[in-house]
């Protein structure tokens, strides 16, 4: 069987790494326990070896300063949240991404302000809405097939 090549991803546990280096970068490993020592119950070795895991896949660089080394991100917060959102949403049948972003929605809390951007997003996007969603599920992957095929 023939293997992928993936781009590597950020897991839940390194994302709270990045949370804090987008944050306050460059920063030191010390700054990131500090941090995190209030929600997560980490030890500092654990710390490093995720800060570890993301510089070898690429997501932070490493600077000695003297007897320390300071984190910086090599991926901006805004890719990442792209990727993240749009990995979500290649999981669901493209006739569910409305439902799945309406859940999203319902489950946020949201300003004022953020309302706003969303009305705006969703006037802009309806310019060049679809009449209807085109399933590209396999057979098997979702109900919508099954639906089409009682109708024939």
């Amino acid at each position: 069987m023939m293997q992928i090549a993936q781009t590597p991803k950020i897991s839940d546990a390194e994302w709270e790494i990045m949370r804090v280096i987008w944050t306050n970068e460059p920063v030191t490993s010390r700054t990131i326990t500090e941090v995190l020592s209030e929600k997560m119950d980490w030890k500092a070795a654990t710390i490093k070896t995720l800060i570890g895991r993301l510089v070898e896949k690429g997501f932070v660089s490493t600077e000695a300063n003297g007897n320390r080394f300071l984190y910086s991100a090599l991926i901006s917060e805004e890719e990442s949240m792209r990727e993240r959102t749009g990995s979500v949403l290649q999981h669901v049948c493209s006739t569910k991404v409305g439902a799945t972003l309406a859940e999203l929605i319902s489950q946020s809390v949201l300003s004022k302000e953020d309302i706003k951007l969303l009305e705006r997003a969703v006037s802009e996007k309806a310019m060049d809405a679809v009449e209807t969603v085109q399933c590209h599920c396999l057979h098997g992957q979702c109900d919508c097939h099954a639906n089409h095929e009682e109708e024939l």
